[in-house]
């Protein structure tokens, strides 16, 4: 009764077993093969079909060679992924029995698994045009992740070669920086993934995500970021007067203050800026998760991944000008212990020093050397001071070296890495004067003093003429202060010889002579991605502003009669209208990678009087 009552067992056949629909077709006869392959493309093809054709499969790899690529490529093309368990296990077994008896299907294998790190395409039609992008709300999308990197896993075990077919369909599966965030998102994410399990190709898949990461930072200019932002907001007040005239006039001033708050304050006004923000993120959790423990810093993984993040920072990142966040993952990782900080300072001096660098290399090295110095708050006097008497030390050599010789002039072609430097020291000073000073104000100008600042600042390199004018300014009113040096005469001479001289061109046209030599900028100048700065903010020094009570501090030269003090006017003129507050800081000097006023912690530039 029960074998009556009983349903057979549901089974794929036609005209025999998948054994013999095999063996039929080498022989010529294609009908049930074409069946055959009609059935797996079935787009309702239920799980129990699947399972019953894949049992069959896994026990004829043998036959799967090269000439059946065909039918393979239907098999990976299987809707396995949101299926049953049972579904899901019987495909990873087949994919464990395929590889290990037929490697020649190995990148079909690895590119399948690899088009499954993004959300699953959908197709809205707007218009009569397709618009196709990932599907955001698939709620399986974790688990459908997860099993993806257990298919990846199996295929490595079956064939350990698998890392160096895996590399290349990386990089090819990369999407565009035009696709929706989240495909961005999880196709970063799963190739960070990769690196858990496959150690060997961590350094290329971070050198393949901080390259996409650098092509967003560049082509997003600060400045167009901070202009986004503005006319969002602008945009967002006007809307809130505009509902508020209508509906809200009865409403009190804090009810009014608080009404616009929503999640969409933390996204980026600027597309590509909202990409950027969303992978740093990922990536600072990255580097977070490899270097802790239970919570606490793993000094063998943080030293692996240093090594590689230097070597990609030396890859890609030096070389390239103009970036304005990609480089805080050194930032980040060197706040995890000071010994990778002091590393990382003394991996940029050994670029800065060594002449058989390109010159813009080591000028670059010498603008991440003061920034560094300047902005991270992880790294202590001490440090600093160690740092500043190797620059001071190397730019008082440089000076023994040239100021007699053939080239003793001001030349920023000729001493590009000795104008850098100048400036990181210049920097490194305005940024922690204040720390080198306290608690023992005589042991600090002691300190000070002893760098010889007025010997640099007076050689025939003249380096206040080539630096930014901001970080000249500042130098100049701290210097003074302290009796260090003073700058003015040297200032008011450069200007006298800087004055714009517009010519003829060759063609007609005007041609301005004078431009800024010194094509640097302060690579840690103020982070504004508002998901990932908030990891960045903590460790990071801002800018103070002056307050009118710290400018006429700086009026007053700590010594009294000395001869700069019949003209005490170092910043006389206008009246600060803003509060008490004058914006006036060091930052970069090109348009493109200098901080707006609207940055917080990094006020623009401005010029500052120097007595007559």
């Amino acid at each position: 009764d029960e074998f009556i009552s009983s349903p057979p067992r549901k089974t794929v056949r036609f005209g025999g077993t998948l054994t013999e629909i095999l063996l039929k077709y080498e022989k010529g006869d294609t009908t049930d093969f074409e069946l055959l392959k009609h059935q797996l493309s079935d787009p309702d093809i239920k799980d129990a079909q699947i399972i019953n054709w894949l049992h069959e499969f896994r026990a004829s790899v043998a036959y799967l060679t090269k000439e059946l690529e065909q039918l393979v490529n239907i098999l990976l093309k299987l809707p396995w992924l949101r299926r049953s368990r049972e579904v899901v296990e019987e495909y990873l077994g087949f994919l464990g029995n395929l590889v290990s008896a037929q490697t020649v299907h190995l990148r079909p294998c690895l590119r399948m698994i690899v088009s499954q790190f993004v959300p699953p395409r959908i197709t809205i039609r707007e218009d009569d045009v397709d618009i196709s992008d990932s599907d955001d709300d698939d709620e399986n999308i974790s688990e459908n992740f997860d099993t993806c990197h257990r298919a990846l896993q199996t295929v490595a075990r079956y064939v350990p070669s698998t890392p160096q077919f895996l590399m290349p369909i990386l990089v090819e599966f990369f999407p565009f920086i035009n696709k929706s965030e989240r495909t961005l998102e999880c196709y970063v994410h799963n190739l960070l993934r990769v690196t858990v399990y496959l150690p060997t190709l961590r350094l290329q898949i971070l050198e393949l995500i901080i390259e996409k990461l650098l092509k967003l930072d560049v082509s997003t200019p600060q400045q167009d970021i901070e202009d986004a932002e503005e006319t969002a907001n602008n945009s967002a007040s006007e809307e809130k007067s505009t509902e508020e005239g209508l509906f809200d006039m009865e409403e009190d001033e804090d009810r009014k203050g608080n009404k616009v708050v929503s999640a969409s304050t933390e996204r980026m006004a600027h597309p590509l800026a909202e990409r950027l923000d969303i992978l740093m993120t990922i990536l600072f959790s990255y580097i977070k998760d490899v270097c802790h423990v239970d919570g606490k810093v793993d000094i063998s993984n943080t030293k692996d991944l240093y090594r590689d993040l230097v070597s990609v920072f030396d890859k890609l990142i030096l070389p390239t000008h103009a970036s304005c966040h990609v480089q805080y993952f050194m930032f980040y990782i060197c706040s995890f212990k000071l010994g990778l900080a002091e590393a990382f300072l003394d991996h940029l001096w050994k670029k800065l020093q060594d002449p058989n660098n390109p010159s813009v290399i080591r000028q670059t090295a010498g603008s991440y050397i003061g920034s560094f110095l300047a902005r991270a708050k992880f790294i202590p006097v001490v440090t600093v001071k160690a740092c500043l008497d190797l620059l001071v030390s190397w730019l008082h050599k440089y000076i023994d070296n040239q100021d007699t010789g053939a080239n003793a002039y001001c030349d920023v072609a000729l001493h590009g890495p000795f104008y850098s430097t100048c400036q990181a020291v210049f920097y490194t000073l305005i940024f922690r004067h204040k720390q080198l000073l306290d608690g023992n104000l005589r042991k600090g100008l002691s300190y000070l003093q002893s760098l010889n600042f007025e010997r640099i600042v007076m050689c025939q390199l003249n380096p206040l003429k080539i630096c930014i004018p901001s970080v000249v300014n500042l130098f100049a009113a701290i210097t003074r202060k302290y009796q260090l040096v003073f700058c003015y005469t040297i200032i008011e001479r450069n200007n006298r010889q800087f004055i714009p001289v517009v010519r003829s061109g060759t063609g007609g046209d005007l041609v301005q002579t004078c431009t800024n030599p010194l094509d640097s900028f302060f690579p840690f100048d103020p982070y504004i991605l508002k998901r990932s700065k908030k990891t960045i903010d903590p460790m990071y020094q801002f800018w103070e502003e002056l307050s009118a009570e710290d400018l006429e501090n700086l009026k007053e030269p700590i010594k009294k009669g000395t001869s700069e003090d019949e003209d005490d006017d170092f910043l006389k003129g206008e009246t600060p209208q803003n509060d008490g507050v004058v914006e006036i800081a060091p930052n970069s000097y090109e348009s493109n990678t200098r901080s707006p006023v609207s940055s917080i912690g990094s006020p623009a530039d401005c010029y500052v009087p120097y007595p007559l």
